[in-house]
């Protein structure tokens, strides 16, 4: 299974042997083995018993909690993490060493912006009719990356670096508006609250994807405050949110096929007041999408923590043996 998704109202979920049991009304509706869970996505007013959540988090199974109306994210409750302190301690002292930070953040715009030009371009294969947006996009975004390689790895070129990068995103969202009819309304990115189709469904996509960020690097031991492009900011996974930059444009892509291939339609979604909200029969095509998608992206966030967690290793084994 790998995920479980709860996504109604009157939900109890509570423990019993080897299992999560859901109860509607006070009578049993389902039973899932714990052992074939990896993480629990719930939304709305879902109940859990203190046992749900021990056994959880003894079994190393992440939680993430969604509000009900908009999808925002509320909370994360993780298992047990990587015990390894010396991670975390090796994480801290790279983020206060300006070199390394310029380096990564390099290294991670340049991922974005390909990662956008590469999307385009499978775009431009099945959408010769918007040819015009997707190649001024693409020249804008192979522009961006000379600059980016141009620049050099130093502390001073972060705010660079973010400059170029907001302008990479501008360039690459220009130019997926002419991939959506203009009846969903896309115009551009826009959050808090999404206000239109499109953002709504990038939203909980970037959401969903964040807390897998989230969980890879509290099962790496990492702390995913501590990042190194994004800068710490109370209650923000400065680590996750760093790690997911990269794997934005897969996202994108991804979303613009839902749309395309009519997995989601313009009646899967209500407005109230300003947001747009993607109703309950579109959501449920959504997590099933989702879970298919997000597969290969949690492995690459497995391996992209691995590396840290290697270097961060060996870079303590060698200080280590030089103050020996």
């Amino acid at each position: 299974m790998g995920t479980l998704y709860l996504d109604r109202k009157d939900l109890e979920l509570r423990h019993e042997g080897k299992h999560l049991c859901l109860y509607e009304n006070g009578a049993k509706s389902g039973t899932v083995p714990i052992s074939l869970i990896d993480r629990v996505v719930i939304r709305g007013a879902v109940t859990l018993t203190s046992g749900a959540i021990g056994a959880l988090t003894e079994e190393g199974i992440g939680l993430v909690l969604l509000s009900g109306r908009h999808g925002r994210h509320m909370a994360t409750v993780l298992g047990r993490p990587q015990g390894d302190a010396w991670r975390r301690i090796g994480q801290y002292r790279w983020y206060h060493d300006a070199g390394y930070r310029a380096r990564w953040a390099r290294t991670l715009v340049l991922l974005k912006l390909r990662a956008q030009h590469r999307m385009l371009t499978r775009a431009l294969l099945e959408r010769p009719d918007c040819r015009k947006p997707l190649t001024d996009a693409q020249g804008s975004l192979m522009e961006l990356i000379g600059k980016v390689q141009a620049l050099p790895a130093e502390a001073g070129a972060l705010p660079s670096l973010r400059g170029l990068e907001g302008a990479g995103a501008a360039a690459h969202f220009g130019a997926m508006q002419s991939l959506f009819p203009p009846a969903l309304g896309f115009t551009g990115r826009n959050r808090r609250p999404p206000r239109d189709p499109v953002n709504a469904v990038l939203s909980l996509a970037y959401t969903l994807l964040h807390f897998e960020a989230i969980a890879a690097c509290h099962a790496g031991g990492l702390d995913p405050y501590i990042g190194f492009y994004h800068e710490p900011a109370y209650n923000r996974e400065s680590l996750a949110a760093d790690l997911i930059e990269p794997l934005r444009a897969h996202i994108d892509g991804w979303v613009w096929r839902l749309f395309a291939d009519r997995v989601l339609r313009d009646d899967h979604f209500t407005s109230s007041g300003d947001a747009c909200l993607l109703g309950k029969a579109g959501r449920e095509r959504f997590y099933s999408a989702f879970e298919i998608r997000c597969r290969p992206l949690r492995r690459l966030l497995r391996r992209q923590v691995h590396g840290i967690a290697t270097r961060l290793k060996e870079d303590h084994d060698a200080n280590g043996s030089a103050a020996a």
